[in-house]
C-alpha cells in the first residue's frame, strides 16, 4: 500500500491496468478543527464551501475523470448502476459502473470501504459496510452485479479495528444468526457483555461464501490512526474519508 499526492492510499492489489483506485486520508484539505482537513462529507456538520473545496481538490489532485457519485448513504443494500445514474443524490450504499470515466465512490469514518474490479471484464463497484449493512448483505448484493464473483477482485479500506469495535450481544447474534462461523471475528471484551467485531474479517467470510476469494488490504485502523484517519467512534464530530474507483479510458 503506497501513498501518492493528496495523501493518497493507493490499493496494492494485483487489478488491471485500466483500473485506477484510491483512498483519501485526512490530510490535504482546507476544513480546520475537527474535520481537518480533507473532509468530503457534506452531512456532518462542516463549513460547506470547505466541502466543496476539498471534493474539488480530490477531483483534480486525484486525476478523476469526473465528479464522482456522491451517495446518501443509508447503512443499507442498495446498489446504484452508474449507466442509469442522472448525476442527482442517491440514497444507496454501494454504486457499480461498465463505462469509462464514471467515478464510483463511497464515504466512511469507521466503517468498512470495498471496493471491487473484475479481471475478466470491464466492470468496477465501491461499496460503504458498516455493521448493519455488512449483516444485511451490502457486500453480496454488489458482487451479484458482477457475472463471475470468482474473477472480482475485492480491496478492502481503513475501517475501524478489531481492538476498537466494541459491540453489544446483539450484533454478534445477528451476524450469528446468518453464519454461526462469524463467531470467529468476535472476542470478549473486557466489558461484560460486550464484544470486540473484527469487520474486515466479517467482510472476508461473506465474500467468500458468495464466491470472491481474492480479498486484499483491510489492515488499516481509523480509530487508533488518529494522524491519518477520521474516527467516528473516537472522536464523535468528524470528518469522512472517501474511497473511489473507476475505469480508466483507452
Amino acid at each position: 500500500m503506497t501513498l501518492a499526492p493528496l495523501g493518497l492510499i493507493i490499493p496494492n492489489w494485483p487489478a488491471p491496468s485500466w483500473v485506477r483506485a484510491g483512498s483519501t486520508t485526512r490530510s490535504g484539505g482546507i476544513s480546520n478543527g475537527v474535520f481537518a482537513s480533507l473532509n468530503l462529507g457534506d452531512h456532518v456538520g462542516d463549513n460547506p464551501a470547505s466541502v466543496a473545496e476539498n471534493r474539488a481538490l480530490l477531483q483534480e489532485l486525484a486525476n478523476l475523470p469526473a465528479v464522482p457519485a456522491w451517495l446518501q448513504q443509508v447503512h443499507g443494500t442498495n446498489v446504484l448502476e452508474l449507466a442509469t445514474w442522472q448525476g442527482n443524490v442517491v440514497a444507496a450504499d454501494a454504486s457499480t459502473s461498465q463505462q469509462a470515466g464514471q467515478v464510483c465512490l463511497v464515504m466512511t469514518a469507521d466503517c468498512l470501504p470495498a471496493l471491487f474490479c473484475c479481471t475478466k471484464s470491464k466492470q468496477v463497484a465501491a461499496a460503504h459496510a458498516g455493521w448493519r449493512g455488512l449483516c444485511d448483505g451490502i457486500l453480496e448484493k454488489t458482487l451479484a452485479h458482477f457475472p463471475d464473483p470468482s474473477t472480482v477482485l475485492v480491496w478492502l479500506g481503513p475501517c475501524i479495528g478489531p481492538s476498537a469495535f466494541e459491540v453489544g450481544e446483539e450484533v454478534r447474534q445477528q451476524f450469528l444468526a446468518h453464519d454461526s462461523s462469524a463467531a470467529l471475528a468476535f472476542a470478549p471484551s473486557e466489558n461484560p457483555g460486550k464484544w470486540l467485531a473484527n469487520l474486515p474479517m466479517l467482510a472476508k467470510q461473506r465474500l467468500v461464501a458468495a464466491g470472491a476469494a481474492k480479498i486484499y488490504g483491510g489492515d488499516r485502523c481509523t480509530f487508533s490512526e488518529s494522524e491519518h484517519f477520521f474516527s467516528y467512534r473516537r472522536d464523535g464530530q468528524t470528518g469522512r474519508m472517501a474511497s473511489f474507483i473507476y475505469i480508466q479510458a483507452e
